[in-house]
Order: C-alpha cells, then sequence, then structure tokens
C-alpha cells in the first residue's frame, strides 16, 4: 500500500492512522490483487498475509513464521512470494503498534502495562473484524 504520510509521522501521532484503518486498507488491496477470488478465499488470504504482517512488524523473524505451515509447502511460498511485496504494510503496522504503546504510556501506563494495553487492542480489533 501507498499512503499520504510516513511510518514515521503515525508514531509521532502526527497522522491518525490506526489498526482498524489499517486492516480494511489491507483487505482492499488483498482483494485487488486476488481478482476473482470468492470472498472466502479473500478473508483466508487477507488473514495469512495479516498474520505474517503482524509476526514480522513484532519482531519475529519470516522462518519462524513459517514453521507453522510446515506442513504447507504451498503456502510457506506464497508468503516467502509475497514478503517482499509486504515491507511497506509491515513497517506501517509497526509504527501503529508503537503509537498505541506510545499512547499507553502517555496516558500514565508503565512501559510493561502499555504493551499489554495495546496487546490487548490488538486481539480486540483482530476478532471484531473477524
Amino acid at each position: 500500500m501507498e499512503w499520504e504520510f510516513t511510518a514515521e509521522a503515525v508514531v509521532k501521532a502526527q497522522v491518525d492512522y490506526g489498526l482498524e484503518a489499517f486492516r480494511r486498507d489491507l483487505a482492499e488491496e488483498v482483494r485487488m490483487n486476488l481478482g476473482a477470488a470468492d470472498a472466502q478465499q479473500q478473508a483466508q488470504t487477507f488473514d495469512l498475509i495479516y498474520d505474517m504482517c503482524y509476526a514480522l512488524a513484532t519482531n519475529r523473524d519470516l522462518d519462524g513464521f513459517l514453521a507453522a505451515y510446515a506442513f504447507d509447502p504451498p503456502t510457506c511460498e506464497f508468503l516467502r512470494d509475497v514478503r517482499p511485496a509486504m515491507s511497506g504494510n509491515i513497517e506501517m503496522l509497526s509504527a501503529i503498534l508503537q503509537r498505541m504503546i506510545m499512547d499507553g504510556v502517555e496516558a500514565g501506563l508503565p512501559l510493561e502495562r502499555a504493551v499489554d494495553r495495546a496487546a490487548a487492542q490488538h486481539v480486540q480489533a483482530v476478532a471484531g473484524s473477524a
């Protein structure tokens, strides 16, 4: 995806771009790239790509993420192929997550609680869009 702002602007709260907007935009990007795929295939592909972006945005490595799909070589190959195109998305998602943590810290939470709160917000956002 391309934005009219940078990941740095998100981290610095110069732009209001949150997790829900990112997920919506990524879902649209997946839909556009899949073309004639049915809704279930689009949803599954979005979930897979989003999970990879989230794992990499939270400092997991690709091989560690792919270990869960070792039984499915075509999925691993697909994710390895799509990974380079996701660099900007991973960077933006990382910025959004950092901003969520910083919002907690700025609200007076200790860092550990701010991280926990951001993680809970992430779970809620993902569950809410399922």
